[in-house]
C-alpha cells in the first residue's frame, strides 16, 4: 500500500468520526429547563413547545375572574392540558370587587379546570395582607388558596410564621396551622 492511500484513508475515517459524533452536538438546539414543583424537580425538553408571554383568563358562574400571565410556558408532552410556567403573575378579581394578586417564579397550570400550582418565592397580596411561602395550591373548584413551606403572613397588626395558611376565596375565612401539633404558630404583634 502506498503512503498517500493510508493518509487518505485515515483522513476520511477521521472526518467520518467527527461528522457522526461531534457535529450533531454543535447543531442541536435542545435546552433543558428545571421547574421546581413542591419536592420534585422535572427536566423538561424545550425544543418545540415554548410559548412566550402566556395569558389566560376565565370567569366562574359567580362572576369571579381569574387572570394568569407568565413570561414563558411549556406544554407538558405527556398531558397537553398542563402548562409549566416561568415568572408567573395572577389576579383573582372577585365579583364583590376584591382583588387577590399572586406572584411566583414557577407554576403548573391546568387549562381544563384552571387549577394552578405556584412554586418558589410565592407572594399573595390582598387588601392589607401579604403572605409569602414556597408552594401554593390554588383551585377555583375548591374555592381555596393553600400556601405552605416557610409561610410568613403579615398585615398592619400581625406577623405570623406557620407551616400552612388556607384561605377560602369567597369568604376570606383563613386557617393558619402547623403540621406538627406540638409546634405552635409564631405570632408577633406590630
Amino acid at each position: 500500500m502506498s503512503k498517500s492511500f493510508i493518509i487518505k484513508f485515515l483522513l476520511g475515517l477521521s472526518l467520518t468520526i467527527i461528522f457522526f459524533f461531534f457535529i450533531p452536538k454543535f447543531f442541536n438546539d435542545e435546552k433543558k429547563v428545571s421547574i421546581e414543583n413542591e419536592n420534585i424537580i422535572e427536566d423538561i425538553n424545550t425544543t418545540t413547545n415554548i410559548i412566550k408571554d402566556v395569558n389566560y383568563s376565565s370567569k366562574d358562574v359567580k362572576g369571579n375572574e381569574y387572570i394568569l400571565n407568565a413570561y414563558e410556558g411549556q406544554i407538558d408532552l405527556t398531558n397537553n392540558n398542563i402548562i409549566f410556567l416561568i415568572n408567573v403573575k395572577a389576579s383573582i378579581k372577585m365579583a364583590g370587587g376584591e382583588i387577590i394578586n399572586i406572584r411566583s417564579d414557577y407554576g403548573k397550570y391546568n387549562i381544563n379546570n384552571y387549577d394552578t400550582i405556584f412554586s418558589k418565592n410565592v407572594t399573595i397580596n390582598y387588601e392589607d395582607n401579604e403572605i409569602k411561602g414556597n408552594y401554593l395550591d390554588f383551585s377555583l373548584n375548591r374555592n381555596s388558596l393553600i400556601i405552605s413551606k416557610n409561610v410568613v403572613y403579615s398585615n398592619l397588626k400581625n406577623l405570623l410564621k406557620a407551616d400552612v395558611v388556607e384561605i377560602n376565596i369567597s369568604t376570606k375565612d383563613t386557617k393558619i396551622f402547623m403540621y406538627e401539633k406540638e409546634k405552635k404558630v409564631k405570632i408577633k404583634l406590630n
